[in-house]
């Protein structure tokens, strides 16, 4: 008989069918909120209205903005956005974006936390794998203050407690985890998505249908995991089609951000596999947004999996409507349905880059809890041929 737990998010809600200003200034007062500091991208702060209206909402609670984050979350810029933080003393961070600010944010809260000033000071905090598969979490301490998080993607960064931060020293995406450094309230407000370009709104729509996939093909699965990753197929499955005619279906937008708030009950609640695995590393060595490394990687690692992961892979199929049973070919039609890149090839990646992505992929606690083991280095080199 198979054992297991779930521990739900250290997360009081989710809000949805409000603009954003109005939900953000309802919950500062929620949380008795009398500093409030901004994280966000330096696009939507400086050529859109979207911070700018919040701020408004805010008035005199509003202490700072930073607007300094980097694709893959770069540690410098981690410190940056703590010491801009540390010098006005929040006592609520709001997130307005997608993975990149909502993962800055993650690890400044344990910068601030653990007084980390330096970027090598970070490499005392972040996750590990031993040699044996285990895994060693760093003892972080509860923050003085939370996030909240205006969604602005598909990724559902905003859904989990593990935040993405690279060292570009050892070409690496490394792991951080705290009970409370994820969002304390999620908004989504399918407004402000319009602000969010094409190809990333989409490429992080193939995202959160990886959370859904790997979710259900976990080598360690949960009923809810296996329910809310089903119903987040079919809520994509919806919406994706309409936005495709008509980008400024507010009903649309809104159904593919609840479907990625589906797809994202499983991160870090269920071991997923080498699609995200892979994908860490691929973002890491070569710059690719993890948006596009899902939409490369998902249909091969599927497909490599599938002698390990076939009733899974049918119900997959099945509520992608696919009729002949094929999943990962169901996934494949979709990301191309949707104009995204299928090979890496086209996204500049060369060969002779496999060895450092692989490299740093087999070390990666999803790569080790992949359906289907790979065997060493040589085992993501294939995936990554595949993939070429």
């Amino acid at each position: 008989m198979q054992s297991g737990s779930h521990e739900f998010l250290a997360q009081d809600r989710v809000i949805w069918g409000k603009p954003a200003a109005q939900a953000v200034v309802e919950e500062a007062d929620r949380r008795k909120a009398a500093r409030v500091f901004i994280v966000t991208s330096r696009t939507l702060n400086r050529t859109t209205e979207a911070v700018a209206a919040i701020v408004r909402a805010l008035g005199t609670r509003h202490v700072g903005t930073f607007d300094e984050c980097v694709e893959h979350t770069p540690r410098a810029s981690v410190i940056a956005a703590a010491e801009t933080a540390r010098a006005v003393n929040p006592d609520l961070v709001v997130t307005v974006g997608g993975g990149t600010a909502i993962d800055t944010s993650k690890v400044m809260l344990i910068a601030l936390t653990h007084n980390v000033r330096t970027v090598e000071g970070l490499s005392d905090w972040h996750m590990r794998v031993n040699p044996d598969g285990t895994r060693v979490l760093p003892p972080v301490q509860t923050p003085a203050c939370r996030q909240i998080v205006v969604s602005t993607t598909l990724g559902a960064a905003e859904f989990s407690d593990l935040g993405g931060c690279t060292d570009p020293v050892r070409k690496t995406k490394d792991a951080y985890t705290g009970k409370f450094i994820g969002a304390a309230s999620v908004i989504l407000d399918p407004a402000i998505t319009v602000h969010t370009p094409d190809w990333l709104w989409l490429s992080t729509a193939v995202r959160g249908i990886d959370h859904a996939v790997e979710g259900l093909c976990s080598v360690a699965p949960s009923p809810l995991i296996d329910a809310t990753s089903l119903q987040a197929l079919h809520l994509f499955g919806q919406g994706l089609p309409v936005l495709q005619k008509q980008r400024d279906d507010m009903q649309a937008r809104l159904m593919c951000l609840q479907a990625a708030w589906m797809a994202g009950f499983g991160i870090m609640r269920v071991p997923y596999g080498a699609s995200h695995g892979i994908g860490h590393s691929l973002g890491a060595v070569t710059g690719i947004s993890h948006g596009y490394t899902s939409c490369i990687m998902l249909p091969h690692v599927m497909r490599f999996n599938l002698e390990r992961t076939q009733a899974q892979q049918a119900r997959i199929a099945q509520a992608m409507g696919a009729t002949d049973g094929d999943a990962a070919g169901a996934v494949a039609r979709l990301i191309a349905s949707l104009g995204m890149p299928t090979r890496l090839r086209d996204q500049g990646v060369k060969p002779e880059q496999f060895e450092a992505i692989a490299a740093g992929a087999i070390h990666n606690m999803w790569v080790r809890s992949n359906p289907r083991p790979i065997e060493g280095k040589a085992g993501v080199v294939k995936l990554l041929e595949a993939a070429y």
